[in-house]
């Protein structure tokens, strides 16, 4: 099961889909949704409409549900 890289929570594939799209597909660790909005200075809301735009757009992190335990 992967973590947050700087706060140990647990994560959902939607956390590490959205890491993967805004920050870097080829990351292995990743930041939960509240140290990602942190990191960009927004609040968790946005991420959360970010993840639901990708969704409706098809984004395929997304719709596979990524589940990345490494």
């Amino acid at each position: 099961m992967a973590v947050c890289k700087n706060c140990g929570a647990t994560l959902c594939a939607d956390e590490i889909s959205v890491f993967l799209k805004l920050v870097s597909r080829e990351a292995k660790t990743y930041l939960c949704k509240q140290c990602l909005a942190d990191t960009f200075h927004c609040d968790t809301a946005l991420i959360d409409r970010k993840i639901e735009q990708f969704k409706r757009n098809g984004c395929l992190l997304f719709t596979l549900g990524v589940q990345k335990n490494e």
